[in-house]
């Protein structure tokens, strides 16, 4: 223990600090655009139109049985094959929307389905469109339902940004697999990067237990988010 030299590591605090936002900047966009996918998605699965339902399964399963990793060099090969050249974090961001979309999906479907029918009958005999139905009865209630699970999911992505490191994208994983091998100090370099992970992990958690306050407020007197 006596060899440890933690000042290397923080005399670069300011490339940390470029990599903590790049990490932060990834998880927001992607869990915005990714939520968005999802929640369509998981109407898409419970509409009438029978294309529609297998496309938006077969998305689902597709990524939830391949890994993270897979599907980044997917799109960051597969967008260059097609002649579009993105830079690494425009890719980075796209794969983590489509792998959250299909996890936010599953967990959204849940919510809806929890919803009592005789809510939603009222509703249509009110004569509300489908759309009506879902904007005003259903998707509030079920993001309410499933909130703790989603914002499980959200933290887990920012996590799993570290895989991004593959394509070069300078986020906090990349930046201390840079400092490290400038260093030759991997110890010290990857215990910073671990705790910054878990500072970022409970600040998440913590603005995200402020938001679902804000947002359903028949929930602050049972205080039972994450």
């Amino acid at each position: 223990m006596g060899n440890l030299d933690f000042s290397v590591v923080f005399a670069r605090w300011d490339m940390i600090v470029q990599g903590m936002y790049l990490t932060l900047k990834l998880t927001t966009i992607s869990t915005v655009f990714g939520f968005t996918v999802g929640t369509f998605c998981a109407i898409g699965k419970r509409g009438p139109t029978k294309w529609l339902r297998k496309l938006c399964g077969g998305y689902v399963e597709a990524i939830r049985n391949t890994p993270l990793l897979v599907q980044i060099f997917l799109v960051y090969f597969g967008l260059s094959s097609l002649g579009l050249s993105l830079n690494a974090v425009t890719v980075a961001a796209v794969a983590l929307t489509i792998n959250v979309g299909a996890y936010s999906a599953e967990i959204m479907r849940a919510g809806f389905d929890s919803i009592e029918r005789g809510q939603i009958e009222a509703a249509e005999t009110l004569g509300l469109s489908r759309r009506q139905v879902y904007w005003h009865v259903i998707l509030k209630q079920a993001m309410e339902r499933v909130y703790p699970a989603l914002t499980s999911q959200f933290v887990l992505l920012m996590l799993a940004s570290s895989i991004c490191s593959q394509i070069s994208a300078e986020e906090l994983t990349a930046v201390a697999n840079f400092i490290q091998s400038d260093t030759y100090r991997p110890l010290e370099t990857y215990v910073v990067t671990g705790v910054i992970y878990i500072c970022l992990s409970l600040f998440l958690r913590a603005l995200f237990w402020l938001l679902g306050l804000a947002l359903f407020k028949r929930r602050r007197k049972l205080e039972v988010f994450i």
